[in-house]
């Protein structure tokens, strides 16, 4: 089961338990909805992964193996699993327990809250080096987490940042020692979850609400799009040299 749900009092954790990297894939983002659709009568959730990783993104080694096939069936599943993190509405605490690479940063921006390990843990988004453009879905909850100002840095670089320097650049919320983040998420969430749930539902739906009247706006011209250069030869191509040249 690659995510895993748990109770803490009024609160649910959902744990990312999948393969070294907590990585994405068609099962994963299954998953995922289906535990929230599960959680939906909790005050509060915390996402978290397992071991020293919270999500390295996206599975390149299973999109190199899957190649054009894959991504028409992946792409649809992972915009669905990031919206339903983003649309939730009672409050999500994502609680880092290490790296949260590419769609695994966008999956911690999709919560209302970040807590980073002080430990080893870096956050950035790494698409283009991969030669992957971003599905819409993902990069407007980029945009609602960090604001439009900080996009091209975030996204053309692919730099991951860690500590002082994720908390400084705003990429997350505060810092936890290791052993405490996912206590601290915790404390966040039920904190959270202590408010008036119709009330905060209403207040995250209009914070966001920009936001999801882009995606629902451009998605369907958008995503063909983004499906068709994921699928191209070059971008297959850059999938199968990153995944050699980093991940072996």
């Amino acid at each position: 089961m690659p995510i895993i749900l748990e109770s803490h009092h009024d609160v649910a954790v959902l744990r990312i338990d999948h393969g070294g990297g907590n990585t994405l894939d068609t099962a994963s983002c299954r998953e995922l909805v289906l535990r929230l659709e599960e959680a939906g009568q909790a005050r509060a959730v915390v996402l978290t992964g397992t071991g020293g990783i919270f999500s390295a993104g996206v599975d390149l080694k299973r999109l190199h193996a899957g190649g054009a096939a894959y991504v028409s069936e992946f792409l649809p599943l992972l915009s669905d699993a990031l919206l339903a993190v983003f649309g939730f509405a009672r409050p999500v605490v994502a609680a880092l327990n290490g790296h949260a690479i590419a769609g695994g940063a966008v999956l911690a921006a999709a919560c209302d809250h970040r807590v980073l390990t002080t430990g080893p843990g870096r956050v950035g988004v790494t698409e283009l080096l991969a030669g992957l453009p971003f599905p819409l879905a993902a990069l407007e909850i980029l945009r609602c987490a960090y604001g439009t100002a900080p996009l091209p840095w975030l996204t053309y670089t692919g730099e991951t940042h860690g500590g002082e320097e994720a908390l400084a650049r705003g990429l997350v919320d505060e810092l936890a020692a290791p052993g405490e983040v996912l206590e601290r998420a915790l404390a966040v969430a039920t904190r959270l979850g202590e408010l008036p749930a119709e009330a905060f539902a209403h207040t995250k739906a209009q914070i966001r609400q920009p936001f999801h009247e882009r995606i629902a706006e451009h998605r369907h011209t958008d995503d063909p799009e983004v499906e068709r250069l994921w699928r191209s030869p070059g971008s297959l191509g850059a999938v199968k040299s990153y995944v050699d040249r980093v991940l072996g």
